[in-house]
């Protein structure tokens, strides 16, 4: 079966678009049943998945080879590259180098987009089908180092087999960073051996709101799940394979109910009767905070011990301690905590918060590893060596890269994927402000009030998902796509200015992603608007109206 000029076109719809494409000209190289694969130093890993993976979905086995073979498949590493550069030439052969084996992976990854969207699929739909790729050099490279998603798996459980999922979805976009969020009020996800009750009682709750908080519906069926210390080891495998770090968030001191309902004696107990505190029903900020005890450092230094052991240094060099939301109106009635502020000759309740964050930030430096927290722990004072996740809009970002810590840009006005993407009434349990594509599209993460050596403080950006009125893997997907792919787009490519982008010439590239999400089995928007399936009549949510404040 011949490749039509069509099918040319769209495989050369590239997402994210590359620095340069010299090309492309003639069909050059043919994907035969006998193309062999030649993997230098180094990018043996990125060989076994693309015969995992492109192999198997386009049947061809891709046999080792010798380097440089006519018709064949080469993959090496330069060091004259940056680490994540990649040059992929396409001539009678492919060679695809990179500056270390995340270049060549993603140059792997473009690779993949050339060949189309059967290879996306899971197994070959037309084994006799030709593959063919047009003559052309590709050079690229990211412009940022941390190109993240996070993704809410307390509010909705998503199972292990999901996070594989996501994994090569985020690995397909060319983002590199998997941001954890394994604890919340409505649920503990993350198996801790010394202290069993975390996953026996704070990974269960009996019912879960449906919709908003202010909806009148629940779902009464009981929802909770769990990653076993196991099935943690084998996301962190999977995400190095991919070249993704992975950052686990453990909430403190709030965002904790979760936990307090496991161990009483970890919330304020001369406020209220923390015995009585179950697993989170609903949404919303929660009052029920942790106590400024020496028992409850103790007990997050006992958890967080674990947690390093599961994240090695080496994949996850960022431990996320959350710090956001943290109502003080218990440490304000609190007399223990009021002692607290007192023997540590603290100012208030906001620099006990930051006496927690400031805590926990020396207690992860001194085992290798760096603290990020959101950026309500500028309140009270910066920790030294934090790192900031930006997201109630810039403000903060702006405040700590000024201040000399490094910024991960996730305001929530612009990169909040459960965020309505329409204001239709046909949107499900819509969110916030309308966020569509073009509005991704054009999110730019470093401000402008930044001076050059400020902005070079920011580290990347991320888009962030929270899952309250996500209770399953469509609605997940409905809402992460296609704005995942335009916020790729920003992550990666050196793009003008944002009202210079174009984003018509973006929507023409995404006729071919559509395909290739569709093949992945993606539950995404489409263009036109929610299919009757993903509709969700009747079940309210909370939308903003108007443009979001640029704050």
């Amino acid at each position: 079966m011949a490749m039509t000029p069509a099918d040319v076109d769209a495989a050369a719809a590239l997402i994210p678009a590359p620095v340069s494409v010299d090309g492309p000209w003639r069909c050059a190289f043919v994907l035969a049943p006998d193309t062999a694969l030649a993997a230098g130093p180094g990018t043996e890993g990125v060989a076994r998945w693309l015969r995992s993976t492109v192999g198997a979905a386009l049947a061809r086995e891709l046999p080792p080879g010798e380097a440089g073979t006519p018709g064949g498949i080469t993959l090496r590493v330069d060091p004259a590259l940056a680490p994540e550069a990649y040059r992929l030439t396409v001539t009678s052969s492919v060679e695809i180098v990179g500056g270390s084996a995340a270049g060549v992976f993603w140059g792997a990854q473009t690779l993949r987009q050339l060949l189309g969207p059967d290879a996306y699929r899971k197994a070959c739909a037309d084994p006799g089908a030709w593959r063919g790729i047009t003559q052309q050099v590709i050079e690229d490279a990211p412009r940022f180092g941390w190109r993240g998603l996070m993704l809410d798996v307390s509010r909705h459980f998503m199972p292990k087999d999901g996070v594989l999922r996501y994994l090569d979805l985020l690995a397909a976009h060319k983002l590199n960073v998997f941001h954890f969020h394994l604890t919340d009020d409505q649920g503990w996800r993350i198996e801790i051996e010394r202290f069993p009750r975390l996953t026996e009682v704070g990974a269960w709750r009996s019912r879960t709101k449906y919709g908003h908080r202010a909806s009148q519906l629940w779902d009464e069926e009981p929802h909770g799940g769990y990653y076993t210390q196991d099935d943690i080891r084998e996301i962190v495998a999977y995400a190095a394979e991919r070249h993704i770090s992975v950052v686990p968030e453990i909430d403190i001191p709030g965002h904790s109910q979760a936990a307090i309902a496991a161990y009483p004696e970890l919330g304020n107990t001369d406020v209220i009767d923390t015995n009585r505190l179950s697993v989170w029903d609903t949404w919303g900020v929660n009052p029920n905070v942790l106590a400024p005890t020496d028992n409850t450092l103790r007990f997050y230094e006992g958890v967080l011990e674990e947690v390093l052991e599961l994240f090695p240094a080496a994949t996850s060099p960022f431990v996320h301690i959350g710090g956001d939301e943290c109502p003080k109106d218990q440490w304000k009635a609190s007399p223990a905590a009021q002692a607290r502020i007192k023997e540590l000759g603290l100012a208030d309740e906001d620099a006990l918060q930051s006496w927690f964050i400031r805590h926990f930030d020396r207690w992860l430096a001194d085992r290798g590893r760096r603290l990020i927290g959101w950026d309500e722990i500028l309140e009270g004072g910066l920790a030294p060596g934090a790192a900031v996740s930006s997201w109630r809009g810039y403000a903060g970002g702006i405040e700590a890269a000024r201040a000399g810590h490094d910024v991960v840009m996730c305001p929530e006005q612009q990169v909040y994927l459960d965020h309505r993407q329409a204001s239709g009434p046909d949107e499900p349990m819509p969110i916030g402000y309308v966020r569509t594509l073009e509005d991704v599209y054009r999110f730019e993460p470093v401000p402008p009030q930044l001076t050059e050596a400020e902005a070079a403080h920011v580290l990347g950006t991320q888009a962030n998902v929270w899952t309250e009125v996500m209770r399953d893997q469509a609605r997940v997907d409905y809402q992460v796509f296609p704005r995942l792919a335009a916020f790729a787009e920003v992550a990666w490519s050196a793009l003008p200015p944002p009202g210079e982008r174009d984003f018509a010439a973006f929507e023409r590239r995404m006729e071919a992603h559509y395909g290739r999400l569709a093949a992945l089995g993606v539950d995404f928007r489409p263009p036109g608007g929610p299919l009757p399936w993903q509709k969700r009549p009747g079940v309210i949510g909370r939308p903003i109206d108007g443009s979001p404040p640029n704050v």
